[in-house]
């Protein structure tokens, strides 16, 4: 049987993520932002967490993990453990472990943070991103460089294009006013907002999004296309570069 994934909505605007196997009643979380909508979601469902992987430290992330923690294993990336709650499975970049047997491989996403982690889950189509790739969107470089973010996305770019991306806000809304000021001509971003209109309207989550509708319209995963280049005047100049300037234009808009 499929993996079923279940988005949780936490706090203001926040997502956690419940990974369930029916056959083994494994239940994984990713991310803790408050306790309670996430016991109260397993309550519904009557199912006990097994698992609760982390993403990074922020405590928007990482809050309700104390709350939770009892009877699940908690995973969370090595090289940053002394920001993190006690982990009972340390991991890092290029690793793997399995729930319900199902592989899941650890990718290092820095940027937003340092030792930001994203968890890729073939068997569920599927990867945990929170603030490295977002709808529409990435992460403000609190600590990391936009080297280090460019290279990133790039690593999540290579997934399958069905690949479900799962991400930690609700921000596509603001996401897309902005990038429309990149790409306005852009006839899938125009979709994408109206649709992302339509949904905040009906209190629907936008979250999550594919790869290939991120591609599609994701300024920040398009910053080497041509077109995009050229719509902020900077035809020929390196990848990075251009992600740079995005990004730089996202924080003060």
């Amino acid at each position: 049987m499929p993996l079923e994934i279940v988005t949780v909505p936490c706090l203001s605007d926040n997502y956690a993520f419940l990974v369930h196997d029916a056959a083994s009643g494994a239940t994984a979380l990713v991310d803790a932002p408050e306790a309670a909508p996430i016991q109260a979601e397993l309550d519904r469902r009557g199912w006990r967490l097994s698992q609760i992987l982390i993403t990074h430290h922020h405590g928007d992330h990482i809050a309700g993990i104390d709350a939770l923690r009892s009877g699940a294993t908690v995973i969370g990336n090595a090289a940053d453990a002394a920001r993190l709650p006690p982990l009972d499975h340390a991991v890092g970049d290029g690793d793997s472990f399995d729930v319900a047997g199902h592989a899941v491989h650890v990718m290092d996403v820095s940027g937003h943070t340092i030792g930001h982690l994203a968890f890729h889950i073939p068997d569920a189509g599927a990867v945990f991103t929170a603030d490295s790739l977002m709808a529409l969107g990435c992460g403000r470089l609190f600590e990391g460089s936009a080297t280090q973010m460019w290279a990133s996305l790039s690593k999540l770019a290579a997934l399958p294009d069905d690949t479900l991306v799962c991400s930690g806000h609700e921000y596509t809304a603001a996401n897309a006013r902005f990038a429309l000021t990149i790409e306005p001509g852009n006839p899938d971003l125009q979709a994408r907002a109206k649709a992302t209109e339509a949904a905040n309207a009906a209190g629907r989550p936008t979250v999550p999004s594919t790869l290939a509708d991120e591609k599609a319209t994701n300024p920040f995963l398009r910053a080497a296309l041509p077109e995009v280049k050229a719509a902020i005047d900077m035809t020929g100049a390196a990848d990075v570069d251009v992600f740079a300037e995005i990004r730089r234009r996202k924080d003060t808009f």
